[in-house]
């Protein structure tokens, strides 16, 4: 069945890959990016001839994540224009590498407010048509590095995402009454494509350049030995397509946490773990049905 889908972060990347997958999967897909009459004019462009040249409904609506006005005035276009929204898929982040020291505190606040502040943004703006509806869907993209491997220079990404999954996991249950169901998609490290086409450096340069002195190349060399762990990564059209795939699954069924991860960084089997207890918990607490949507009051 057609969905109606707004996925943060669309003008690039995964954002980008994922809106045109989803479309061609023949949902109603909005693709949600800022400055959509000025820097990203030419993206907006894109996708609509992109729907034209494929004969899909791929469209674009203006949403900053930093912004709870233009996250409210977002959702409430595409719920004006398409009737209902169903799922929303939250892409959007940057990314930010460099010695942890190096970042200021305001620097670290920014990731932070982009990365997870953003989705409570968003969440604030479309969950109550989402509640009242008693139907839906949230997806949330995670890092493998919360969990499995974590390379130095990534501190203020990987907390944030780390700060998104923990989000993601007390959301579940608190729509889960609401008949709206949740799914984490963990990716891993792809050589072809990032996460996010947005990055940041540390600013202050004396603290980077000291650390430089025995760190020479660091993210050089993390980057290249990362993409020999996976030496036949198919690209981040592999994200693109499990998310596909679990909006299309019947609701109620869909898995909670996905990994996509050509590395195996050794997240998913500290994941496997750590969803296996809060399941075992939430049941000790007489809370089991928090673990799956539905309409009930208990």
């Amino acid at each position: 069945m057609s969905k109606t889908i707004v996925i943060t972060g669309a003008g690039t990347g995964l954002g980008a890959l994922t809106a045109r997958a989803l479309a061609e999967a023949g949902h109603t897909v909005y693709a949600a990016m800022r400055d959509t009459t000025t820097r990203n004019a030419l993206r907006v462009a894109d996708a609509r001839r992109y729907a034209t040249v494929h004969g899909v409904d791929l469209r674009t609506v203006e949403l900053d994540i930093l912004s709870q006005r233009s996250s409210d005035a977002a959702i409430a276009r595409i719920t004006a224009e398409a009737g209902h929204l169903d799922v929303v898929v939250h892409n959007a982040g940057c990314r930010s590498t460099g010695p942890t020291e190096a970042f200021t505190p305001q620097e670290l606040a920014s990731v932070f407010d982009t990365n997870v502040l953003g989705t409570q943004r968003v969440n604030r703006a479309a969950l109550p048509h989402l509640r009242a509806q008693q139907h839906g869907l949230v997806v949330w993209i995670g890092c493998t590095s919360t969990r499995g491997g974590t390379p130095p220079y990534l501190a203020p990404y990987v907390a944030s995402k780390a700060a998104v999954d923990a989000l993601a996991v007390s959301y579940a249950a608190e729509l889960a009454r609401f008949n709206v169901e949740t799914s984490i998609i963990v990716p891993g490290s792809f050589s072809s494509a990032g996460h996010h086409a947005i990055g940041s450096r540390p600013g202050d340069h004396k603290v980077v350049h000291a650390y430089e002195r025995r760190y020479t190349g660091l993210m050089e060399q993390v980057s290249r030995r990362l993409a020999a762990m996976a030496p036949h990564d198919p690209g981040a059209e592999q994200v693109a397509d499990a998310i596909v795939a679990i909006v299309d699954a019947e609701h109620g069924t869909r898995p909670f946490r996905v990994h996509v991860d050509p590395a195996d960084d050794g997240s998913e089997e500290i994941s496997e773990v750590a969803d296996r207890i809060r399941i075992h918990f939430l049941t000790r607490l007489g809370l089991a049905d928090l673990l799956a949507p539905h309409t009930g009051t208990s």
